[in-house]
């Protein structure tokens, strides 16, 4: 079991309400409950009705983000990039002396968190993924110097329970956003453009979802149980001078390989760019 202080999620999007699944695992306790924030009425109201969530919207009670942090001993920063400045400024004079502060703001360093907090605030930066909201996330974290190594151990423990972990020095964060961070959509505009073809093909919207997804989660679960790189896996169904050999092929020829290079390091140029305004 985990257990954890009084919580604080500000900005329960997609990477704030996947921590949230994780604070509310069955084997992690938050003594004091959790408190999230949002703009808007509504999509507080999304998350009123969990157990132990206190969920406020700025919208209806502007004081909303003060509110959540006091009192609480983690706090965690997932609004979008250019919203950390002010909202660091807001609430910084409310933040318990002890407080742990993780951000998951994307191309926000930890310097601009130190120039906004107390000096001896514990920080934490992070890098989830999607797929956390259902414990199968990857998650890149990096320890802030005045975070003791018992707190970040802590941390390190609360998004184990959404999936790996790996801890990587800040310069790193970028890569691991280019590479699991945005993994999700990349792995996604492939299955779409496989179903396009399924479907121009002549297979229906739904046949085409049971071929294209049913071989998605497969291949996934292959690799994953069975050990084996994947090389050896495209090996096993790439049979010499077969379908599939001429279908890679076609991909080789495409430089694939470089593709990914490039689209990796434009997701990393972007991060670069969203730090230089924070």
């Amino acid at each position: 079991m985990l257990e954890l202080p009084t919580a604080a999620i500000l900005g329960a999007g997609s990477m704030g309400r996947a921590v949230l699944s994780g604070l509310l695992s069955p084997d992690v306790t938050v003594n004091g409950g959790i408190r999230t924030t949002n703009r808007s009425v509504q999509k507080a109201a999304a998350l009123a009705g969990l157990s132990d969530v206190t969920a406020l919207a700025t919208e209806s009670t502007p004081e909303a983000n003060v509110r959540a942090v006091t009192g609480a001993g983690l706090v965690v920063i997932a609004v979008k990039p250019y919203m950390v400045s002010d909202l660091l400024r807001e609430i910084r004079d409310a933040l318990e002396p002890d407080v742990v502060v993780v951000s998951v703001a994307a191309g926000v360093l930890l310097e601009s968190f130190e120039r906004s907090l107390p000096a001896s605030t514990a920080l934490v930066r992070a890098m989830p993924n999607t797929p956390a909201s259902i414990g199968l996330g990857v998650t890149g974290l990096t320890q802030g110097g005045s975070t003791t190594n018992e707190q970040f151990a802590l941390i390190r423990r609360l998004f184990q329970s959404l999936g790996d972990v790996i801890e990587v020095p800040e310069s790193m964060i970028d890569v691991v956003s280019s590479i699991s961070g945005s993994g999700p959509a990349y792995i996604y505009y492939l299955v779409e453009q496989l179903t396009a073809a399924a479907i121009a093909k002549g297979f229906t919207a739904e046949q085409a979802a049971i071929l294209v997804n049913g071989t998605l989660t497969g291949a996934a679960a292959l690799l994953t149980s069975s050990g084996l790189d994947p090389r050896e896996l495209r090996r096993q169904v790439t049979s010499p001078k077969g379908t599939t050999e001429r279908a890679i092929a076609v991909l080789e020829a495409a430089n694939l390989s470089e593709l990914f290079d490039r689209a990796t390091n434009a997701a990393i140029a972007r991060s670069r760019e969203l730090s230089l305004g924070s």
